[in-house]
């Protein structure tokens, strides 16, 4: 108490002294001694230590920390720049110790833009001091950033018409009334961006706002912490979803203390959401002992997002079709796994069944008979389920149903294996197929086609017959596998895709793919710039216009060019805007029938 009376003093007669040795008295009184003007109330004036930039330790053992533009700043710099700035606000501007002590101390991000724009050579603190004199600052840019907001928060709360904090009584005044109430400074911020309004109550109206609700039998620092974790309680009278809540769990044994050690000073709460989740419990039918303990196993099922994602599980089961006594049930049973957890591999699951075109009825039959297990499964995707299951959409529907648990193997992390029953119905399917072909069963010409054929049986068997739907007999069709197998290798959409090119836009007849299969190998726009190109030699009259579909599309673009291409002068040219044209993203249409 004796240094902070001499701080004082020497603040009322540093007006007589010239302010380069005033700075120096003050800085020497503040950091030699290590004295904190207001250490000795920690509960009233408690700080929160300032995020750092990064730091870096250097040769002499004084930590630097590097700033937005890569610049170093000392430890010592820094301190020197707080005292300035202290100095400044309280000697100068005449803002109160306290409040002048929290925003030099707390404000690492307005300092660093400070020293910024101060030009120094040796002492740092003369250097800022100088610089204030002649600068004055948005006092309010310090004030929001030693209250825990950060610049991109408390831009928008800056007033237009206002520089100097002393210029708002009404804030500072409020401000005070929430230190003093035992409130943090640093948690400060996240009441006003939450509840500015409150800042602008008359005097002594804050105060007895807050001692209001200690006649609900808290204590001030229950009140506090309440107050940090629901800023908007202060707007109005007391809040009667608040206070139900509190008299609920009372009358079921849970004390306010409780409910304080389950909040967090990060987050806010709608205490109205709260009161909604107890409501739907008691419809539940849940007896005074029940919840009790429901709620002492999982407190999260109400404060986890004020009760939001229990409630979202009770709708999402109501939905499905579960009666009340099933959900009742899915509560009593929660596993220990987070609500929002449980929710979130639910809604997964949903997905899953409809991405595989599950019906409304089998879903619903699964979420009733099977919810917990469907909120423990954190299922992988589901093109990577198909994949790893080896089997269709409506053969996996019908597994899920007949074995639902086997949806826990199926987990994120885990290896999934081909389903035992379909990789063997595959097997068999490529093996007919292949046997159709003409190869023989356990041959080594079987043993070579399972390697040349990719695909499932049933795929490989959807690719032969179209086509044979575009018009070829069964006979050809193996005769053209027997020459160019790799034609199968492709999608059935994809074949279709090149047949329909072949007959509408080159114009041929199916017939000719017996004697040239390989056709279906090369791509669309392959053809289409060989053909491009031999229609305008044709015109030209410097190509065979009875060339074969095979000798166009199959040789090499080093033969076409020597060959055909290069025959003509503009041959060249012609030739690379085609390719640019064609292989452009936005390729245009064109009609080659002849």
């Amino acid at each position: 108490m004796f240094y902070f009376q001499q701080l004082r003093a020497l603040s009322m007669v540093s007006s007589s002294i010239i302010a380069d040795n005033k700075f120096k008295l003050v800085r020497v009184l503040y950091w030699r001694i290590g004295f904190s003007p207001v250490a000795s109330n920690p509960r009233f004036y408690r700080t929160k230590k300032a995020p750092q930039s990064e730091e870096c330790e250097n040769s002499g053992g004084n930590s630097t920390k590097v700033n937005r533009n890569g610049r170093r700043i000392s430890r010592a710099t820094m301190k020197e720049a707080q005292a300035a700035l202290l100095e400044y606000l309280n000697s100068t501007r005449g803002i109160q110790l306290m409040v002048a002590e929290n925003m030099s101390r707390n404000s690492p991000t307005f300092l660093e833009k400070l020293l910024e724009r101060v030009e120094h050579e040796g002492d740092i603190g003369r250097s800022v001091l100088r610089f204030l004199r002649y600068h004055p600052i948005n006092e309010f840019e310090p004030f929001f950033e030693s209250l825990g907001l950060q610049p991109a928060e408390y831009n928008a709360f800056l007033p237009r018409n206002l520089m100097f904090l002393n210029d708002d009584d009404l804030l500072l005044q409020n401000y005070l009334v929430l230190c003093s109430y035992g409130i943090e400074q640093n948690k400060i911020g996240k009441i006003y961006k939450e509840a500015t309004q409150i800042f602008q109550c008359d005097y002594g109206v804050l105060l007895s706002k807050l001692k209001a609700y200690e006649k609900l039998g808290l204590s001030r620092a229950t009140v506090a912490k309440f107050v940090v974790c629901s800023p908007y309680l202060l707007i109005g009278g007391v809040n009667d979803g608040f206070a139900q809540v509190l008299d609920k769990l009372k009358n079921i044994g849970f004390e306010s203390s409780w409910v304080e050690e389950q909040l967090t000073d990060d987050s806010s709460y709608n205490w109205k959401k709260i009161l909604g989740l107890l409501f739907w419990f008691k419809q539940m039918g849940y007896c005074n002992e029940k919840l009790a303990d429901l709620i002492r196993q999982h407190p999260d099922f109400l404060f986890e997002d004020s009760g939001s994602k229990s409630l979202s599980l009770i709708g999402l089961l109501l939905k499905m079709g579960s009666s009340m006594n099933q959900i009742c049930s899915v509560f009593l049973q929660f596993p220990q796994i987070r609500v929002s957890k449980f929710v979130s591999n639910m809604r997964q699951c949903l997905l899953f069944f409809s991405e595989i075109d599950m019906g409304v009825q089998e879903i619903g039959y699964l979420f009733r008979s099977h919810p917990l297990l469907l909120g423990l499964c954190t299922l992988k995707k589901t093109s990577s389920l198909l994949a790893n299951l080896n089997v269709g959409k409506k053969r996996l529907c019908q597994f899920i149903l007949e074995k639902p648990e086997e949806l826990k193997n199926w987990k994120l992390g885990t290896r999934v294996p081909p389903l035992p029953d379909s990789e063997n119905r595959s097997k068999q399917q490529k093996t007919q197929f292949l046997l159709k072909l003409g190869l023989e069963e356990n041959s080594r010409e079987m043993k070579e086609a399972f390697k040349v054929f990719r695909g499932k049986g049933a795929e490989l068997q959807e690719r032969f017959d179209c086509i044979v739907e575009a018009g070829i007999d069964e006979k050809d069709v193996y005769k053209m596998i027997e020459v160019s197998p790799q034609i199968l290798n492709q999608t059935k959409y994809i074949i279709e895709e090149k047949i329909d090119f072949l007959l509408n836009n080159l114009g041929y007849p199916a017939s000719s793919l017996v004697s040239f299969p390989s056709y279906l190998s090369y791509t669309t726009q392959r053809v289409t710039l060989r053909f491009l190109m031999y229609s305008w030699l044709k015109e030209q009259g410097t190509a065979d216009p009875m060339l074969a579909l095979s000798t166009i599309v199959a040789c090499s673009e080093k033969k076409f060019l020597r060959q055909y291409v290069n025959h003509h002068p503009r041959g060249m040219e012609v030739w690379q805007k085609l390719k640019r044209e064609i292989y452009s993203d936005s390729m245009p249409t064109y009609s080659l029938a002849h």
